[in-house]
């Protein structure tokens, strides 16, 4: 329900077809950043699992920008140049990455991966609040569904988790 609706509010409302599949890739970019950690995240914790990727770009970046633009990569960025790399650091990345890893540990991917589905909808949310652009029936008819997919994925009972505790014995309750 979740994917149905993303693909909705990206690919039939008011986006394109290079909106969904822009969409689909960011999607499998997801999937991959979080089947990717969760073997990592009972070693490690979140905390060390979103600062060793962002700790190892460092390097690598700084040798794809000398590579590609040479010393002037090097340059010293303007004020309000050097605030957004504060904020895209330390809130966007940084911030984010922990509280994606928390919620991975603490949902597991399946339940935290239908917050995926929100990108799209976050998208079209942007584009209204600034101004952009405007929502149509079936951006809204897909946000409504990947709603309703969150909501009712996270009202399924997870698998592997234990028998409800009963409140005053706190013994597993007996169905």
């Amino acid at each position: 329900m979740v994917a149905l609706g993303a693909a909705v509010a990206a690919g039939l409302g008011s986006g394109s077809p290079t909106g969904l599949l822009l969409s689909l890739g960011a999607l499998a970019g997801e999937v991959a950043f979080s089947l990717l950690a969760v073997p990592l995240l009972p070693r490690l914790g979140p905390l060390r699992v979103a600062a060793y990727p962002a700790a190892l770009s460092v390097p690598m970046l700084l040798a794809a920008g000398l590579a590609l633009d040479g010393t002037a990569s090097l340059r010293l960025p303007t004020p309000g140049q050097g605030a957004a790399f504060v904020y895209l650091g330390a809130i966007v990345t940084a911030a984010a990455f922990f509280l994606w890893y928390d919620a991975l540990r603490r949902l597991g991917a399946d339940r935290a991966g239908l917050f995926a589905g929100l990108v799209p909808v976050g998208a079209l949310l942007t584009t209204l609040v600034l101004g952009i652009g405007q929502a149509g029936p079936a951006d809204i008819a897909g946000a409504l569904l990947v709603a309703a997919g969150v909501a009712a994925g996270l009202r399924q009972p997870r698998r592997d988790d234990p028998a409800p505790l009963h409140p005053r014995t706190r013994a597993p309750e007996l169905a």
